[in-house]
């Protein structure tokens, strides 16, 4: 039995507290969904601020290869024709075959916060639903608060979906807004319902009582096909369902198919890499995807996994992407190294030796608090600078950076710098606007006259993330640049207690991948590589 997994963490999961993905987030966020298998991406709310709709045209350019990208958007205003509305006309501004549309189910929303009457909001269901499907959409109706609706006036809420089923909605799903209900409330009710319609239904739950996972397999198990939740359970309040959790319980538990299982084992990664896009920690104690989720320490419990490790780890790590751990002395972890390097063609399965020298370096620092997860263009240039074979394209002889502020006027950043390339010196200097800024002009200012080729190099993304506070201003600090040449793009990290030292680090990775990018090509090109 096939199950439809939606996502909606760039829309929903983005009105977590703490979270703002930009524009690029997103886009990177969806590429990796898509390479994983999710079938449904919520791109956003069009219409409901800029940034969102620009994703829907920046979206069309990527190569997606499983995933269907959906729109969000709520049922028409009172009063309101649909080709006038304009709440539509943002959908159809997005252009998008999918369209997911939220309506009210539960008395109290439509009494209460739409201040309109019992058959109005009917009404607006019904046209929204039916516009949408005469112009050739897919629609997911969302029938919000559901459940609660449901256990507050079971007829008007029964009333809801079958209005959205008969005017055509392809998928109706039962929303557990509130995060309220029990997992036997659940059950209970999604068997009754699939007697009043013979749609499609879908699950969405919310974490308030932390049993959004537990529901929503409660759902699946009592006939739901079509599953909504986020990445990490991210959302708004306690968050929503966590599909890190969801997808291999329903997949390697229940025996359910939906994402090919050889793709779970890039389920750690994926969670690793959304936490990075959205700049918070990851939380070790996740289950499946966790650092710690197979992580042993008890005396006990080590004796017994070192005869059989299902003694206590209820599926193999490397099933998700994940490592078993021991705590005093950690186990191997070359397996990864190696294969991380294979995916960057670099061959160093036969060498164990050289393996674990890779492994030790990275371990060292990951524990001074470097994080490659979301840097790969550090991670490929660290392997072959490990084992020898990456090209060192120039040397820092020194470099300053001035910040100077006089009275009421903005600071001006200068960064003075001085590079070897080969044997020939540059010195040079620029202005920017802040000191990160200013060394960066100045790098790429001394770097021109010898590789042109970086002026198609752009810095999009930076990110800064203060790894221990209880250190103040002295904290360590992580620095994940994103660098794009407008065909590829890469992520570099850097870390120090010095936020200009990090920066620079991560700077000097990106340029370095830049010209490591150009030096393929060359290859390439000369017939040095088939």
């Amino acid at each position: 039995m096939k199950i439809e997994f939606y996502d909606t963490t760039l829309r929903d999961g983005a009105q977590s507290e703490d979270i703002a993905f930009s524009l690029n987030d997103k886009l990177r966020i969806t590429e990796k969904l898509d390479e994983f298998g999710i079938h449904f991406i919520e791109g956003g709310w069009p219409g409901s601020n800029p940034k969102d709709l620009l994703y829907f045209k920046e979206v069309k350019r990527l190569m997606l290869k499983n995933a269907k990208i959906v729109a969000f958007s709520s049922t028409i205003k009172p009063n309101t024709r649909p080709e006038e509305d304009e709440i539509l006309k943002a959908v159809f501004e997005a252009d998008t075959e999918y369209v997911t549309i939220v309506g009210k189910s539960w008395d109290l929303h439509v009494r209460d916060a739409l201040k309109v009457g019992f058959d109005t909001n009917l009404e607006m269901i019904e046209k929204t639903i039916s516009y949408l499907k005469k112009h050739d959409k897919t629609v997911f109706f969302d029938a919000e608060h559901f459940f609660d609706g449901y256990k507050r006036n079971t007829p008007y809420a029964n009333q809801v979906i079958r209005v959205a089923a008969d005017a055509g909605a392809d998928v109706v799903v039962l929303c557990d807004t509130n995060g309220g209900s029990m997992p036997f409330e659940i059950e209970n009710i999604i068997k009754e319902v699939r007697k009043e319609i013979g749609t499609k239904l879908g699950i969405h739950t919310h974490n308030d009582s932390e049993l959004g996972v537990a529901n929503t397999l409660v759902a699946v198990n009592a006939g739901c096909r079509h599953v909504q939740g986020t990445i990490n359970g991210y959302g708004e309040r306690c968050g929503n369902a966590n599909l890190c959790s969801i997808i291999p319980s329903l997949i390697l538990k229940m025996g359910y198919e939906g994402i090919e299982r050889d793709k779970l084992k890039h389920l750690r990664g994926l969670s690793l890499f959304v936490d990075e896009m959205a700049n918070l920690m990851p939380d070790k104690h996740r289950p499946f995807v966790g650092e710690s989720a197979f992580a042993h320490k008890g005396g006990i419990h080590v004796s017994a996994i070192r005869k059989n490790p299902e003694t206590y780890e209820h599926i193999k790590p490397d099933t998700v992407g994940n490592i078993q751990r021991i705590l005093v002395s950690d186990l191997s972890g070359e397996s990864s190294i190696i294969q991380k390097a294979e995916e960057f063609n670099i061959d160093i399965a036969k060498d164990k030796k050289l393996a674990k020298d890779v492994l030790k370096k990275v371990k060292e620092l990951e524990m001074y608090g470097y994080q490659f997860e979301g840097a790969e263009g550090s991670l490929e240039l660290l392997i072959k600078k490990s084992i020898g074979i990456h090209k060192k394209y120039f040397d820092l002889i020194g470099f300053k950076v001035i910040v100077e502020k006089k009275e009421k006027n903005h600071p001006v950043s200068e960064a003075t710098i001085m590079v070897r390339v080969d044997n020939t010196i540059e010195h040079t200097a620029a202005l920017g606007k802040g000191p990160v800024n200013a060394l960066d002009s100045a790098l790429r200012k001394a770097l021109y006259k010898f590789f042109p080729e970086l002026k198609e190099m752009d810095l999009v993304d930076y990110k800064v993330r203060v790894l221990s506070t209880k250190d103040g201003t002295e904290a360590v600090t992580r620095v994940l640049i994103e660098s794009s040449d407008g065909k590829h793009s890469w992520s570099t990290v850097g870390v120090s207690e010095n936020i200009i030292e990090a920066s620079w680090q991560a700077l000097v990775d990106g340029i370095d991948y830049k010209l490591l990018i150009e030096e393929e090509k060359r290859k390439v090109k000369g017939g040095t590589i088939q």
